[in-house]
């Protein structure tokens, strides 16, 4: 194998069946490697989308009560026994603690489920990345062009995309 760029058409990418012999072949081969290049940065530009989905939740902090002898209407409440209408009234009500106990379980599935498929982006991005870094070092300039060529159109096409999330 040589290890300097040359511009032939004959080429072996990846694996045996992947044998290019003549024009055609190649022309093809750097389209495929184009768009290939393209699809990983597409996965990136995914990747970070999932990424910024998985903002913590923010909840509301839960209503602070004091004790009837703290509070401002402490005076209003003491008259009558210690019973008042505030204490039934809707406005006071409202000011209990609610539970959410759903809430928690399904952030922590959302959660979870995001980082799943982060995982499942990572790999694949992982994967392609590494067969384009051997396209390349088949050392065929054609297939260089295809991949900086897949890269540039790629970045072009799929970064602007996070601006709209």
């Amino acid at each position: 194998m040589n290890m300097h760029f040359e511009g032939s058409s004959n080429v072996t990418l990846l694996f045996d069946f992947w044998d290019v012999r003549g024009p055609a072949g190649m022309v093809l081969s750097v389209i495929v490697v184009l768009l290939l290049t393209v699809m990983y940065e597409f996965l990136k530009v995914w990747k970070i989308t999932v990424g910024k989905q998985h903002s913590p939740v923010t909840h509301p902090p839960a209503p602070v009560s004091f004790p009837p002898e703290q509070s401002c209407f402490a005076p209003v409440m003491k008259c009558g026994g210690g019973s008042s209408a505030l204490s039934n009234s809707p406005s006071e009500i409202s000011l209990s603690p609610t539970e959410t106990i759903t809430t928690a379980d399904t952030t922590a599935k959302k959660s979870w489920l995001l980082h799943c498929l982060q995982t499942a982006i990572h790999i694949l991005q992982v994967t392609l990345g590494y067969m384009l870094m051997l396209c390349v070092m088949s050392y065929n300039v054609w297939i260089f062009l295809g991949v900086i060529m897949g890269s540039v159109l790629g970045y072009f096409l799929a970064f602007p995309l996070l601006n709209h999330i």
